[in-house]
């Protein structure tokens, strides 16, 4: 069976073979091909690519050979893909013509789980001169009795010439008996089992001439001995099994044997009653559905067998994979009045299902629009005004449901809404951007800890700072809203905040300022990616393609001015492409997009960063498919050097400023320099969200940009 090749199976060969034979072979090993060549000469080729019995394949195991094309660092004009096993119509053994150029193929096995058979095939250029095989030639060494044969071992040394063609002898391959796999001959092999033997060989040169095949052929007897006890033996059985035993889609046996005395000669199997016995070499894996046994037994070099023994087991198919969601549901309550809004509060109570699945593993709900926490018990809203709850779970396999939503609209009642200084309803208490783990409860006035933290407030000084926060948890503690170990957990992290010293001024906070847990708040959706480097900056990666995003999932912003630095780092003459969004929504919450960095795309703004002369027409500075600065507008700075930008946004008015310089402003809402948006934009007179998440754009592999010290304050 051919996989979406470019190559000749054996009943297709052309009338002239090439002159070079390349042969891999596959057995039951999963981590490595039983040989490969690893040198060849560039021109034409045959590949040989057997998976057989004759090569050691006794289970039926698919394996492929595969030549990689997809990797810059290797040869990518061999298009190969051979998937072979012992049961197809050319038994195993496949065929392909091909042409090598020199350099490096790399070659490997795509079937999942086999992922360690892989190597490197070194072409260089061939003189075209050598075509005369290498000499080769065996002897075997020993102590030998009166008959010739070889007492308890014999071992057997291969050496090769090619004094005529001139290219110098590249491998030496010996196989054991009429059809044992080819195997690189290192150093002279030991033979140690009793009974008859044959050893063969062969050897290539550099040119990719080989010798014709010869043999050796002897025999090996035990030494005298008075060992009369035959071998311990013994099985064990292992995969993946239920919860009643049975070995879900594969078995493998495990036969061990050992002898104190002259040593064990050989180990044998047979799967079922009445089936033939076979040399074991490896672990036997047993796919088919049903009841098995496996008998074994081993004979020790004296003779001696050891009496036969087996395991039995049953092989189960995996069951049917649960590929559907949970069923989720919510139900508001509470006292309406006659436009249908709830009086001083609406409790939300979320249900989730998952039928004969298996089963919902958790329930989230997102309020307003900021992140997802876990759901544990029904949620009660009492802030005066429209609210939206999103809802959604996932099962123990994985599955998670679309997110549904439910608004409703919370007017003033009986009861006064809580006087508290911010809106904070993330799950635990975050000072600054430092968690202090602690759970972000209600207190008794209904404000939660966050909200009566102030963290966003502009603080003069840290240990102003610091007075006002234990001056709150003063309070908190008295009234039993926190214990001492939260308290001082609360007080520590206001103290690594550092908010009221210099680099926090102004009210701006700090959400990426180069350490490891700064970076870990960010998430990255779609390709490319970034990584933090030891200067505090992050630079976008050159080993992963693709167009993505680091996003800030932490917190969403109305009206905000942005502070950071970037450095265009793209290599050679080229210009970087790159971008920072704002105000799009969170972005696993559109299911309808299949890949989430397009949620910033469609539904934010991108304030574009690129110097390219050439190429798109949206430069540093331009609101990306809106509002249009050219490089005369934005200048060009030198590669290499940090930039400082600013981005205000005042409701829906945007003003950028690059290195100090205002080199944009932009009204959000058409007018002469507006540019309508694509077809798919979901608004129709250029306006967009009021608020949202603040992300940096990744182009790809050769658009390498750094970015650093970034800074947001809310106005």
């Amino acid at each position: 069976m051919m996989l979406g090749l470019q190559s000749t199976t054996a009943a297709q060969q052309p009338e002239q073979a090439a002159a070079q034979v390349l042969t891999w072979t596959a057995g039951n090993d999963i981590d490595k091909y039983t040989s490969a060549p690893a040198t060849a000469v560039a021109g034409p080729a045959t590949i040989v690519f057997e998976n057989s019995v004759a090569t050691g394949n006794t289970t039926g195991m698919p394996h492929t050979l595969t030549f990689v094309t997809s990797d810059p660092e290797f040869n990518s004009d061999v298009q190969l893909n051979i998937l072979a096993n012992p049961n197809d119509d050319q038994g195993g053994r496949h065929t392909a013509e091909v042409t090598l150029t020199p350099g490096r193929y790399f070659y490997h096995c795509t079937i999942p789980g086999h992922g360690q058979m892989q190597g490197i095939l070194v072409v260089t250029e061939g003189s075209g001169e050598d075509t005369t095989a290498p000499e080769a030639s065996a002897q075997v060494s020993g102590v030998q009795n009166a008959q010739g044969e070889y007492v308890g071992s014999a071992s057997v040394t291969v050496e090769a010439t090619d004094n005529t063609g001139g290219s110098g002898v590249d491998r030496i391959e010996y196989a054991t008996g009429e059809t044992g796999a080819w195997q690189p001959y290192t150093a002279p092999v030991v033979v140690d089992q009793v009974g008859s033997h044959k050893v063969r060989y062969r050897a290539f040169d550099k040119a990719g001439n080989v010798s014709a095949e010869k043999s050796v052929e002897f025999t090996v007897v035990a030494p005298q001995t008075d060992d009369t006890t035959p071998p311990e033996t013994s099985a064990t059985v292992s995969g993946e099994q239920n919860p009643d035993g049975t070995y879900v889609d594969m078995a493998t046996v495990t036969v061990t044997a050992s002898d104190t005395g002259s040593g064990v000669n050989t180990i044998e199997y047979a799967i079922g009653t009445s089936g033939a016995w076979q040399p074991y070499t490896g672990p036997v894996m047993v796919h088919q559905t049903g009841a098995h046994t496996v008998r074994y037994r081993a004979t020790d070099k004296a003779g001696n067998a050891a009496a036969e023994k087996s395991v039995e087991f049953t092989v189960v198919a995996a069951p049917e994979e649960d590929t559907t969601p949970p069923v989720t549901g919510a139900t508001v309550e509470g006292t309406r009045n006659s436009d249908g809004a709830y009086v001083a509060n609406a409790k939300v109570t979320i249900s989730a299902t998952d039928g004969a699945g298996s089963g919902v593993a958790s329930v989230e709900y997102s309020l307003d629009g900021g992140p997802y926490l876990a759901y544990t018990a029904p949620l009660v809203v009492d802030r005066v005004g429209p609210h939206t709850v999103a809802y959604r779970a996932s099962d123990k396999a994985g599955n998670t449901s679309d997110a549904r939503t439910v608004s409703f609209t919370v007017v003033a009642g009986g009861v006064p809404a809580p006087p508290c200084p911010e809106y904070d309803e993330r799950l635990t208490v975050i000072v600054g951007t430092v968690d202090s783990g602690v759970p972000n409860r209600v207190t008794n006035n209904r404000c939660r800890i966050n909200e009566l933290i102030e963290d966003e407030k502009e603080w003069t000084s840290h240990a102003l700072f610091l007075k006002h926060v234990k001056t709150v948890l003063d309070k908190l503690l008295k009234e039993g809203v926190v214990d001492q170990r939260e308290y001082n957990a609360i007080t520590k992290a206001a103290r690594q905040s550092g908010i009221g010293r210099p680099g926090q001024t102004e009210g701006y906070r700090t959400i990426l300022d180069g350490t490891a847990d700064s970076f870990a708040k960010w998430q990255h959706v779609g390709g490319g990616s970034f990584a933090p480097n030891a200067d505090g900056s992050i630079t976008s990666g050159t080993t992963k393609a693709g167009l993505g995003m680091l996003w800030f999932p932490q917190r969403k912003y109305g009206d905000f001015s942005l502070r950071l630095q970037w450095r265009d780092d793209a290599p050679g003459t080229g210009n970087a492409n790159s971008g920072v969004f704002v105000r799009f929504p969170y972005v696993h919450d559109h299911p309808e997009e299949s890949r989430p960095e397009w949620v910033a795309i469609k539904y934010g703004h991108e304030v574009q960063v690129l110097d390219r002369p050439d190429g798109d027409m949206y430069k540093t500075g331009s609101v990306y498919g809106f509002d249009r600065v050219g490089l005369a507008g934005a200048g060009v700075t030198q590669k290499g050097t940090w930039n400082d930008y600013e981005i205000r946004v005042v409701d829906q008015h945007y003003s950028v400023y690059r290195n100090g310089v205002l080199i944009n402003e932009f009204d959000n809402i058409g007018g002469q320099d507006f540019v309508p948006p694509r077809a798919d934009d979901p608004g129709t007179d250029g306006r967009r969200f009021a608020s949202g998440y603040i992300g940096l754009q990744v182009h790809g592999t050769t658009d390498v940009i750094s970015y650093r010290d970034i800074r947001i304050k809310e106005l």
